[in-house]
């Protein structure tokens, strides 16, 4: 575990953004840099963080952990499905084929929790066509894991809640790939699911990104990191279920949390600022959750992650 001094000293150097035009045409997402040039796209993962659909400020090594942590994943669900990496060039850095994206999101829950426990709560969680029965309560683990898909809005807009219904309705998705990315999202999860409890971790929710490379169906973007996904610890579950205590989380919801109880926040207005305690707060929580799943030690040298990936970069061949 990299100690609270060195995140600190981190802060200073955490990657906000990238510019690289000789990589191609960029599309800048709320996390990801994305440069396309033919059939291949260099995704930089940055240190930003989002929430309630707000860019609020950079995390230290957050990047890193996210496609370190998706790396392990994709070569643990190989075979699964077949997912887009081609190489991976530097920590922060992974080059892949391009895909036709899928124009939603394919969320799957274990529990209701977070959003979709403030929406049952609200009466407001039909949006997904699902008939929910009455007296669920907080942090409950349904019996089967629950498909909730939601739209795949452009940077600065809202996700919304959709049904299956309404995707195949609107011609948004083929009922055979539909179907299909289905049949894989249940599979990814509950490999996750197994994973996750031999060490010691409850994977609660996570959303897939899938699109058709080559006339296939494969997995995009990130898989099972703490930035798609909720992770609770699993010792104690039980008991603080039971007693409506909030569960240990080792995810994005943490910083979620922060700025709902802490500035009455959830994506109305402007976001307060994050403060230096609560970014490393939550690079603790992240590097905390790569190791557990890893049974790695995360090691990263304090500095410009923006010089490392250029020279990482360069001396690949892609500068």
């Amino acid at each position: 575990m990299i100690p609270d001094p060195q995140l600190r000293a981190q802060l200073a150097y955490t990657l906000r953004q990238i510019d690289l035009p000789q990589l191609g045409e960029l599309y800048r997402g709320k996390v990801r840099d994305n440069y396309s040039r033919g059939d291949q796209m260099v995704m930089v993962t940055t240190d930003r963080v989002s929430a309630f659909d707000h860019v609020l400020g950079t995390i230290p090594f957050k990047g890193e952990v996210l496609s370190r942590l998706t790396l392990f994943w994709f070569d643990k669900v190989k075979d699964i499905a077949p997912t887009h990496l081609i190489a991976s060039p530097d920590p922060s850095v992974m080059v892949v084929k391009k895909a036709n994206a899928l124009p939603v999101e394919i969320v799957i829950r274990g529990y209701i929790t977070g959003s979709l426990w403030r929406d049952y709560q609200a009466g407001k969680a039909e949006a997904y066509g699902i008939a929910w029965p009455k007296g669920l309560e907080k942090d409950q683990r349904f019996e089967h894991a629950i498909i909730t898909p939601s739209t795949k809005a452009e940077y600065g807009k809202h996700d919304e809640p959709i049904s299956e219904e309404e995707i195949l309705a609107k011609k948004l998705v083929s009922p055979d790939v539909w179907k299909e990315a289905i049949s894989i999202a249940h599979r990814l999860f509950a490999r996750g699911q197994e994973w996750a409890a031999k060490r010691g971790l409850i994977l609660v929710d996570t959303k897939y990104e899938m699109g058709i490379a080559g006339g296939k169906l494969v997995v995009i973007d990130e898989i099972h990191t703490p930035d798609s996904s909720r992770y609770w610890v699993a010792a104690g579950y039980a008991d603080r279920q039971r007693r409506g205590q909030d569960q240990e989380m080792l995810d994005k919801e943490n910083i979620r949390q922060w700025l709902i109880r802490e500035h009455g926040f959830s994506g109305h207005g402007k976001p307060p600022p994050l403060t230096d305690d609560v970014r490393v707060m939550l690079a603790g929580k992240y590097i905390e959750v790569y190791e557990k799943l890893t049974g790695e030690t995360f090691d990263s040298k304090v500095g410009s992650v923006e010089e490392r990936i250029k020279a990482n970069l360069k001396s690949k061949g892609y500068l």
